[in-house]
């Protein structure tokens, strides 16, 4: 089955990071969508119903946790993948018991990042 065409969103409040996902998913011929914060996520989210979602842990204002919480409240499930820059613990634990299917510890293998994502695009 082909994964062109699938929705990834990247939410990221680093500029960087997004730049650099953006152009490694969208050479894999996936619609990817960008997010500062957690509240364009949710806009993002409501309008394209991603397949899968790169989430941030630490953002300014909605945060990671936050905002995978909202999504759950909502009864919704697209597919998540955490990434965090330090070794927080706790909340990965938490996003894990939320759904998260895996996280990713920044700086992050970008081609261990993609093997996964294709993985579970490949499932869903």
């Amino acid at each position: 089955m082909s994964l062109s065409g699938k929705k990834v969103l990247i939410v990221d409040d680093q500029f960087g990071i997004r730049v650099l996902l953006k152009e490694v998913f969208s050479r894999e011929g996936f619609r990817v969508f960008q997010a500062a914060n957690g509240k364009v996520a949710l806009d993002i989210i409501q309008t394209e119903d991603p397949d899968l979602i790169l989430l941030d842990m630490k953002m300014p204002g909605m945060d990671g946790l936050e905002l995978l919480r909202h999504l759950r409240q909502e009864g919704l499930t697209p597919r998540v993948i955490m990434m965090t820059a330090y070794g927080e613990l706790d909340m990965v634990e938490e996003a894990s018991k939320l759904g998260a299917l895996a996280h990713f510890t920044k700086p992050f293998d970008i081609e261990e990042l993609r093997s996964e994502v294709l993985r579970q695009l490949d499932e869903s």
